[in-house]
């Protein structure tokens, strides 16, 4: 009974949000070419790459040639289950582009065409069945 009241009390206490760990510089003008493993899939679109195991290296990229169902919505897991299965610990080259707004960086992520063995991240996406539908 005591480790019950316990585990249950501690279930009560408050916790930190878990975000996104990547904390790199992120490139700020178009045309800016970089690479590294991916680290982190944060949903279907959006991934970490980084040169190094330390997360103040990874940057935080929104894939510009493809628009994945959000995460929340009845697909989106699978969407970011898709992109983890082709891209995560595997190399990137990616150059940053600007998206509809005109910017490089928006919502703290830099859009980027990225690229896997020479082919593009969304054409391969689209090749394994991922259908586009977010926002």
């Amino acid at each position: 009974m005591k480790w019950f009241l316990i585990a249950a009390l501690l279930t009560l206490l408050p916790t930190a949000a878990l975000a996104d760990p990547c904390e790199g510089r992120l490139p700020a003008r178009q045309g800016e070419s970089f690479s590294g493993l991916v680290r982190y899939i944060g949903d279907g679109d959006s991934l970490c790459v980084g040169p190094s195991s330390d997360p103040a290296t990874w940057i935080e990229v929104r894939l510009s040639d493809f628009d994945a169902p959000e995460l929340h919505s009845p697909s989106g897991r699978a969407a970011r289950d898709r992109l983890s299965t082709l891209a995560r610990g595997r190399t990137l080259n990616c150059v940053t582009v600007r998206g509809r707004s005109g910017r490089v960086v928006v919502y703290d992520r830099v859009i980027a065409a990225c690229r896997l063995n020479g082919r593009g991240v969304g054409d391969l996406l689209r090749a394994a069945g991922g259908r586009e539908g977010g926002n």
